[in-house]
C-alpha cells in the first residue's frame, strides 16, 4: 500500500470516498509519523485522543454518504488558532495553561467539514519572526538538510510548513501578517497561500496586527490549497473585518488554461544584490508562464522601497495595542509578587516574564510610534505610505494584469542561529518581497519552482487581484504543473 502520509489532500478525499482507506487509517499512520519526528518539533502539543475520535465520526459520515471534501483527512493546526479545550498559546510563555472554551471560527469550519485534528504546530511567539526561533517550545526545524546544519522552515508558521513537507499531515492552517505562510512554504517545497484580506474569519485566532493579519491553508499542492481555501473562507458576523462575499468553488477553477492572462513583473523587486540562482528562478518561472500562453508585461510599482519601513511601524503598532490584554489578571501566566507589590508591579512583572526578546521588542517599538509627539512622525505618514502601495497595485491591475510574478523569498531557508545575533532589521529583510501583499490586502501564493545549488526548495510568488483567488490558483496551478517541483526532503529526523 501507499505510504497514506505521502497522499496528497486531493488523492486520499477520492481514496476516503471510495472506501479504499478509512480515516482511522490515514490518521494513525499520520500520528506514528509524527511520533517518530520529534525531532523537527513541528507539533507542541499532539491531540491522538482527539483525532482519532475525529476519524471515526468521518467514517461514519463516509459510510452514510456525506462526504465533504476534508471529511476524514488529518490536519495541523497552528497554535495561533484557538481550540476549545486544547492548550492554545500562539507560542507564548504569557499564555501559559490556557485552554480556550471556545473554538476559532476557521477550526470550527474545518471541522464541521470533517477534517481531523492531529495537534497544535509550532511557530514564532504572536507571529513575530521569520525563523521559528522566537517560540517558547523551541525552533521548528526544517525537514530539508544540508550537510550538518539544521535549517530554519521559515516563519511564524514555521512548524506547519515543517509538518506539510515531513508528510506529518495533509495539511495545516497557517497566519500571514507580512509573509508568514508564504515565506516559510517557499523554505520547505510547498504551497501557501494567503487570501484577500476578509476572505477568512480572524475569530478566534490570536492577534498580532489586526489590518494585516489573515489565514490561510499550507499543503503539498495548489489543488490542495484550493480545497482546503473554501472550507476555511466564508462570512463570519463575529469578524468585523469579515467581508460577505460569495465563496466560489476554487478547485473548479484549476483548468490550468492561462492563454491570454496578462502577467505582470515588477522592475522594483529586481534589488541590488539579489541572489542570482533566485533571479534565475524568477527568469524560468516568467517563461514557463509566456510558453503556458499568458503575455508577460513589465509593470512598475513605484512605492514597493517604502514597504517594509511602513510594514514595520504599522505592526508594531498594532501589536503594542493588541498584546496590551495580556496583563496576569485574567489568564495565562502572572508572575508572583513580592510582598508590597502592586498592580503596576504585577503587570511589569508578568509581561517582563511572560513576553520574549522579539515580543518585547515590537511592543516597544509599537509604543514608541503611538506616542504623543511620534504619532504624526511615524505611525500615520506610514499609514499614508500603505495608501499609495495599494494604490500601485489597483493602477496595475485596472491596466489589464490579471495576475503579478515575483520572488518569494531572497534566499533558500538558512541556518538555526544563523541570524540569531544579527541586527533584526537582516532578519526583518526575509519579508522584502512578501509584505506588500498584506499592507495592499492583496491574495497572494508561493509555489515551489526548483532549488539552489545545494539542493534546497526555492519558491515563487504570485500576487492576485482581491477576491479572485480562484484566478491566482489557476496561474499558479499552471506554474506547478510546468515546474513539475515534487518535494523530496532528506529524511534524516
Amino acid at each position: 500500500m501507499t505510504d497514506l502520509t505521502k497522499l496528497t489532500i486531493a488523492d486520499a478525499r477520492d481514496a476516503l470516498r471510495k472506501g479504499d482507506i478509512t480515516s482511522a487509517e490515514l490518521t494513525q499512520a499520520c500520528l506514528t509519523a509524527i511520533d517518530a519526528a520529534d525531532a523537527l518539533n513541528a507539533f507542541v502539543h499532539k491531540t491522538p485522543e482527539v483525532a482519532k475520535s475525529q476519524a471515526e465520526a468521518a467514517d461514519a459520515r463516509l459510510k452514510a454518504g456525506d462526504t465533504p471534501d476534508l471529511c476524514g483527512i488529518p490536519l495541523g493546526i497552528k497554535d495561533l488558532f484557538c481550540t476549545k479545550g486544547v492548550p492554545s498559546q500562539a507560542a507564548s510563555g504569557i499564555l501559559a495553561g490556557f485552554k480556550p472554551e471556545y473554538e476559532s471560527t476557521v477550526t470550527s469550519q474545518l471541522f464541521d467539514a470533517g477534517a481531523v485534528m492531529l495537534g497544535k504546530l509550532n511557530m514564532d511567539e504572536f507571529a513575530m519572526g521569520s525563523s521559528n526561533e522566537t517560540s517558547v517550545y523551541g525552533d521548528a526545524v526544517n525537514p530539508w538538510k544540508v550537510d550538518d546544519r539544521k535549517l530554519t522552515p521559515g516563519g511564524s508558521s514555521g512548524g506547519s510548513a515543517s509538518a506539510v513537507a515531513a508528510d506529518l499531515c495533509l495539511g495545516a492552517t497557517g497566519t500571514d501578517t507580512g509573509g508568514s505562510i508564504r515565506q516559510p512554504a517557499a523554505f520547505t517545497g510547498i504551497t501557501g497561500i494567503k487570501p484577500t484580506y476578509g476572505r477568512v474569519s480572524r475569530w478566534g485566532v490570536v492577534a498580532f496586527a489586526s489590518s494585516l493579519d489573515q489565514a490561510g491553508p499550507m499543503t503539498k499542492t495548489v489543488r490542495d490549497s484550493a480545497i482546503m481555501l473554501r472550507a476555511m473562507s466564508g462570512f463570519d458576523p463575529k469578524d468585523s473585518t469579515s467581508a460577505n462575499v460569495p465563496v466560489p468553488d476554487f478547485e473548479a477553477a484549476l483548468t490550468g488554461d492561462i492563454r491570454g492572462k496578462v502577467i505582470g513583473i515588477p522592475k522594483e523587486y529586481r534589488m541590488d544584490g539579489m541572489p542570482a540562482e533566485i533571479a534565475k528562478l524568477w527568469e524560468d518561472g516568467t517563461a514557463m508562464l509566456r510558453d503556458a500562453g499568458a503575455e508577460i508585461r513589465d509593470i512598475t510599482l513605484p512605492h514597493t522601497k517604502y514597504a517594509l519601513p511602513a510594514y514595520y511601524v504599522i505592526a508594531p503598532a498594532e501589536a503594542s495595542s493588541n498584546l496590551a490584554r495580556y496583563d496576569g489578571v485574567r489568564f495565562g501566566h502572572r508572575a508572583k509578587l513580592e510582598k508590597g507589590d502592586g498592580i503596576t508591579e504585577m503587570y511589569e512583572k508578568t509581561r517582563a516574564e511572560g513576553f520574549g526578546a522579539e515580543v518585547q521588542r515590537r511592543v516597544m517599538v509599537g509604543t514608541y510610534v503611538l506616542s504623543a509627539g511620534f504619532y504624526d512622525a511615524y505611525y500615520n505618514r506610514a499609514r499614508k505610505v500603505r495608501a499609495l502601495i495599494k494604490q500601485d497595485f489597483d493602477n496595475v491591475f485596472a491596466a489589464g494584469v490579471d495576475a503579478i510574478l515575483t520572488p518569494a523569498t531572497p534566499s533558500a531557508a538558512f541556518g538555526l542561529g544563523e541570524m540569531a545575533d544579527a541586527d533584526p532589521i537582516k532578519m526583518y529583510l526575509n519579508d522584502v518581497f512578501t509584505v506588500t501583499v498584506n499592507l495592499a490586502g492583496l491574495p497572494g501564493i508561493a509555489v515551489p519552482t526548483g532549488t539552489d545549488a545545494s539542493g534546497l526548495p526555492l519558491g515563487l510568488q504570485l500576487i492576485g487581484r482581491p477576491w479572485e483567488e480562484g484566478d491566482l490558483l489557476n496561474v499558479a496551478y499552471s506554474l506547478e504543473r510546468a515546474a513539475g517541483f515534487v518535494a523530496k526532503p532528506n529524511h534524516w529526523w
